[in-house]
């Protein structure tokens, strides 16, 4: 009876360890990082930011063409109207300024605009420490991040360059085409590297993470960094902080009782 239970309690300890991961992918906002102080949605920003391009640019633009300017970014924000396939920031303003009657540049129209968020990015401090132990421990490690709507990806990448040099591959939205929970850029990751789904994990705050893994076919880790409880996404795993990624990697150490006297026990069956 006790060499059963032993085995089943090793079972349970097998179950609860990421086994044969070659490759880990994480998503970034909310899981390796996020905005200081940021609104809970990006539409929270954009009538100030209309108005910040109007005053910096001298456009004289009215408060209705303002309002028809947030109208169509909201259109093109799948938090609004739900999309998987991305949309270039150039397509999506050059929409909304074809109204404006300006002459300016659409690369100065979007710099002046996302500039005046002034979003301030804080690393999380338990992610660079992750990052480090896997790349060091021989993982492959990438990154698969849907690019706010209309924010270039040079832009994009600028706000997380502390965590690039960790990534032996950078994907997000814009460079697949396509946002979670559409598997492509799993797929693109898969691909780059020869490693099959069953060897990658995905690593992520939201339910698009956990679905874009499930239709892929890989495992997935649910990460809630907040205090109440975790939603059942029918993610793999649930963790609080990157640092217990480390805890399902690790083999328990040779001098725990439970698996010494487990050792034993399976030997000799």
């Amino acid at each position: 009876m006790y060499l059963l239970d032993t085995r089943a309690v090793i079972w349970k300890i097998k179950m609860r360890r990421l086994d044969n991961i070659k490759l880990f992918v994480f998503d970034l906002g909310g899981t390796l990082m996020e905005y200081k102080g940021m609104h809970l949605s990006w539409t929270g920003y954009y009538k100030n930011a209309f108005e910040y391009v109007n005053e910096q640019f001298g456009l004289d633009l009215s408060e209705m063409q303002i309002a028809d300017s947030i109208h169509i970014f909201c259109d093109y924000n799948p938090a609004v109207n739900p999309r998987e396939k991305e949309i270039e920031p150039e397509i999506i303003f050059s929409d909304i300024i074809k109204r404006w009657g300006t002459t300016l540049s659409v690369s100065k129209i979007i710099e002046a605009f996302f500039e005046s968020l002034k979003l301030e990015p804080v690393i999380y401090e338990d992610s660079i420490p992750t990052l480090d132990y896997l790349k060091k421990s021989g993982f492959k490690i990438a990154t698969m991040t849907d690019v706010a709507t209309g924010m270039p990806d040079i832009m994009h990448k600028n706000y997380v360059t502390p965590l690039l040099p960790y990534f032996d591959l950078y994907v997000s939205s814009l460079s697949c085409g396509y946002k979670k929970p559409n598997p492509k850029g799993l797929r693109d990751i898969s691909e780059q590297f020869g490693i099959a789904s069953e060897n990658m994990v995905m690593i992520g705050d939201t339910s698009r993470d956990v679905n874009a893994a499930k239709n892929f076919g890989c495992r997935s880790i649910l990460i809630n960094r907040n205090d109440g409880p975790s939603q059942k996404l029918g993610q793999n795993f649930t963790i609080k902080n990157t640092q217990e990624i480390i805890e399902l990697i690790q083999i328990y150490p040779r001098q725990h009782p439970l698996q010494q006297c487990a050792s034993l026990q399976l030997q000799e069956f």
